[in-house]
């Protein structure tokens, strides 16, 4: 019988039983790729999805390409991002999209209904039918366009995985987790993109160089240092008003990046010195095995991760509390029926 590369993660309780158990698995790993903790298999080989997204960005910028097209800080934040599709979001990918010279309709991601509600909503009472620029890969998707543009490549088929940018892209990704490009597993992703398969301990030491590129050569150090001032700068960009990646980021005032992705991934990146003076940068990768749709497990496992590292004080804890780690779990009538609480402990190595 083959073990699981999963350990009980975070339970929900009812009364004195514990009624539901998540399962997951993450590792925290530093930026001199010293393995910090983990909590079931590291080794574990699971898809990023878009919590991808600031390494695919990663070749437009080391090209200069921003400087090319002019880019703002806030354009480069959201080719980062799985934004929410409001008006705001739309209307930065139209910008990009003027100066790269192509339209919504070379995006090759599809579409989707908003996810931030209340735009949703007024598109349908407007009789809007939902265009790729509202799309949460948007971003990630014109970024990709603004790469082939920059070098005379076509975009046509922009997202093939034997394109000329996709193979940059794949590069990019895997010199920045320490994995060899061939060690990669490649799939598809829900916007149509090539996605990447690696260890969780791998993806952490990705997100760690991400925040703190030391020993990169200083063109990829510079370009990591630009995405990640962008993702700080601008976490409206990320995902949206109230989700929990630009909630954390806004609360965390510089010390924290955070990037989620489908089906209960996240990953995270402490900047260096955010813990205590002269802590190095740190890169965190979490999956929730069943994929945690309703979204109550990720961030109540990620905000203990950084309570337990120290990463964030208590008053920004607080502010964060809706999102967990531990909080009342009510019915209808809001009677506090149980609990939903973090159930593992970090054990440093």
């Amino acid at each position: 019988m083959t073990s699981s590369p999963y350990l009980p993660i975070l339970e929900l309780t009812r009364g004195a039983i514990v009624e539901t158990v998540h399962y997951g698995a993450f590792a925290i790993v530093d930026s001199r790729n010293n393995s910090m903790a983990a909590h079931g298999d590291p080794q574990t080989i699971l898809y990023l999805r878009s919590a991808a997204k600031p390494f695919q960005a990663l070749p437009l910028i080391e090209k200069d390409g921003h400087t090319h097209w002019g880019l703002t800080s806030q354009e480069i934040a959201i080719i980062c991002a799985s934004h929410s599709g409001t008006d705001e979001h739309a209307a930065t990918i139209e910008s990009i999209h003027a100066k790269i010279n192509v339209t919504e309709d070379d995006l090759l991601c599809g579409a989707h209904p908003p996810p931030d509600s209340d735009t949703a909503f007024s598109l349908r009472s407007r009789g809007e039918t939902p265009t790729p620029k509202r799309h949460n890969c948007s971003g990630k998707h014109s970024g990709m366009l603004a790469l082939a543009r920059l070098q005379d490549f076509p975009i046509e088929d922009y997202i093939n995985p034997e394109h000329p940018i996709q193979k940059q892209i794949l590069l990019a990704f895997s010199g920045m987790c320490g994995v060899d490009p061939e060690a990669v597993t490649l799939g598809t992703d829900g916007c149509s993109a090539p996605n990447f398969a690696i260890p969780l301990e791998n993806a952490a030491l990705g997100f760690a160089r991400l925040c703190d590129p030391h020993d990169l050569p200083p063109g990829r150090a510079r370009a990591c240092k630009i995405i990640t001032d962008a993702m700080i700068s601008h976490p409206d960009m990320i995902s949206g008003r109230g989700s929990f990646d630009t909630r954390l980021m806004e609360v965390a005032e510089g010390k924290i990046i955070a990037k989620g992705g489908a089906e209960g991934y996240q990953g995270l990146g402490i900047m260096p010195g955010a813990i205590h003076p002269g802590s190095p940068g740190i890169g965190i990768a979490i999956k929730i095995s069943d994929g945690d749709q309703k979204s109550r497990a990720r961030p109540a496992v990620a905000l203990e991760i950084l309570s337990q590292l120290g990463a964030l004080a208590p008053p920004q804890m607080e502010s964060l509390s809706t999102f967990g780690p531990r909080y009342p779990l009510k019915n209808w009538r809001q009677l506090i029926v149980g609990e939903i609480r973090p159930a593992f402990e970090i054990r440093r190595r």
